[in-house]
């Protein structure tokens, strides 16, 4: 079988060689912004960091107990401290100690100088002043050394990390206040299409709801980047010429839906050519087949199709990847998972083919996955319903149930 929506003149790019040619068009954005630690979630570091401090800052107990020097336990036998005094979290104990002497003690307080050793409080017997402790009693348990987790001007972090909120929490307890960080990637998104109505406003005959930049909203949602709504443009060259050429001098990537076909009101690739330059145009996948990408400018541009699942998948599989290596990021494989399939699918030879599936675990840790409804390109409520893509590569013409599969998993996605 032959896709005949995939014959050209001329074989169409296939998905992986799409991938290298527009991660090969990026260059790493150089500026860098100081932002307070608790601004930095999500955003990329741009400088190594180092601890301002140790952590922890000194020595302290790991457990409620007593502390006590090792030169005073008796070997293989039971013996006896006097209680002087109590270490709190923040409140040491300075007063001075001498030799058969103990101190009682709460977790993460600073042992005095003249201890190495915390007994739990459960492994001893209190009488008045007296602690009785027993004869398995253990030198150097149950403290916490200075530099333990960190040394003082140690490396903590390396430059081109995302700042995850672990990583927030051990900035801080190195007592760093203030981060060197990435600028945001700028990116302005628009659909295109005379089409297309306002939510709020009627439908009249022929038109629909734009749902793709809401989509597209809540794919940028993301601290990586400053992303801008520019609306709706109508199915007029001059109109998107003008606009195109006005974003592409305040933005770092541009992405448009729809018009990025070959009918007689799809402008986007003529447009591109003639205000910029075009990398390529269609590609052989499914859904998204005719997307451009190019240039206008310094500012990058996507033109993806009109379909709101052909957006998602090639948001997820081409423009995703583009904006991580613009952050400075290592570019993330997508964890792929062979799966038996429970559902027949068709397929003509051509194009990678993308569908939405439901993956699960059986009882034996088994993965299945079937369809998660149908597969048109317009069909939203699939794609909502689904956890990952079943992806058919090029040369396969079609699928039977109990046929393996590869399977990536969505972004953010559970296994049911």
């Amino acid at each position: 079988m032959i896709d005949f929506c995939s014959q050209e003149s001329k074989p169409l790019l296939e998905v992986e060689e799409a991938i290298a040619k527009i991660l090969e068009a990026m260059q790493v954005v150089k500026d860098h912004e100081v932002v307070d630690l608790k601004s930095g979630l999500g955003r990329v570091l741009a400088q190594d960091v180092f601890a301002n401090v140790s952590s922890p800052p000194e020595k302290n107990s790991a457990m409620d107990g007593y502390a006590f020097s090792s030169k005073d336990i008796i070997n293989g036998n039971d013996f006896a401290l006097t209680l002087v005094g109590t270490a709190w979290a923040g409140r040491p104990y300075t007063d001075k100690i001498e030799s058969g002497q103990c101190v009682r003690i709460y977790t993460g307080a600073v042992l005095p100088d003249a201890f190495d050793s915390v007994i739990m409080q459960e492994h001893v017997i209190v009488s008045h002043k007296f602690i009785h402790f027993p004869a398995t009693t253990q030198p150097y348990q149950n403290v916490r050394k200075m530099g333990e987790d960190i040394a003082l001007a140690a490396a903590v972090l390396e430059a081109n990390k995302i700042l995850s909120p672990i990583d927030l929490g051990l900035l801080a307890s190195v007592g760093v206040e203030k981060i060197a960080v990435k600028r945001q990637i700028r990116v302005a998104f628009f659909s295109t299409g005379d089409e297309l109505q306002t939510l709020g406003q009627p439908l009249g005959s022929g038109q629909i709801y734009d749902s793709n930049r809401y989509t597209l909203n809540g794919l940028l949602t993301d601290p990586l980047y400053s992303v801008s709504d520019l609306g709706v443009l109508p199915d007029d060259p001059n109109i998107l010429e003008a606009s195109f050429i006005k974003a592409a001098e305040h933005y770092d990537v541009i992405i448009s839906t729809g018009g990025a076909s070959v009918g007689d009101a799809d402008h986007i690739k003529e447009i591109l050519t003639r205000c910029g330059n075009i990398n390529f145009w269609k590609l052989a996948i499914k859904p998204g087949k005719p997307l451009a990408f190019g240039k206008i400018g310094n500012c990058h541009f996507f033109g993806l199709p009109g379909n709101p699942v052909a957006v998602v998948v090639t948001f997820h599989y081409l423009v995703a990847p583009a904006l991580r290596k613009l952050a400075g990021l290592a570019i993330a494989k997508k964890l792929q998972i062979t799966a038996t399939s429970l559902s027949d699918f068709k397929k003509s030879a051509g194009r990678q083919e993308y569908l939405r599936g439901i993956l699960t675990q059986d009882p034996n840790g088994e993965f299945l996955v079937s369809s998660a409804g149908k597969q048109g390109s317009n069909i939203l409520r699939s794609l909502s319903l689904s956890n990952c893509y079943i992806v058919l590569p090029v040369a396969c013409e079609g699928v039977n149930a109990g046929d393996k599969v590869r399977v990536d998993l969505m972004p953010s996605v559970s296994i049911i």
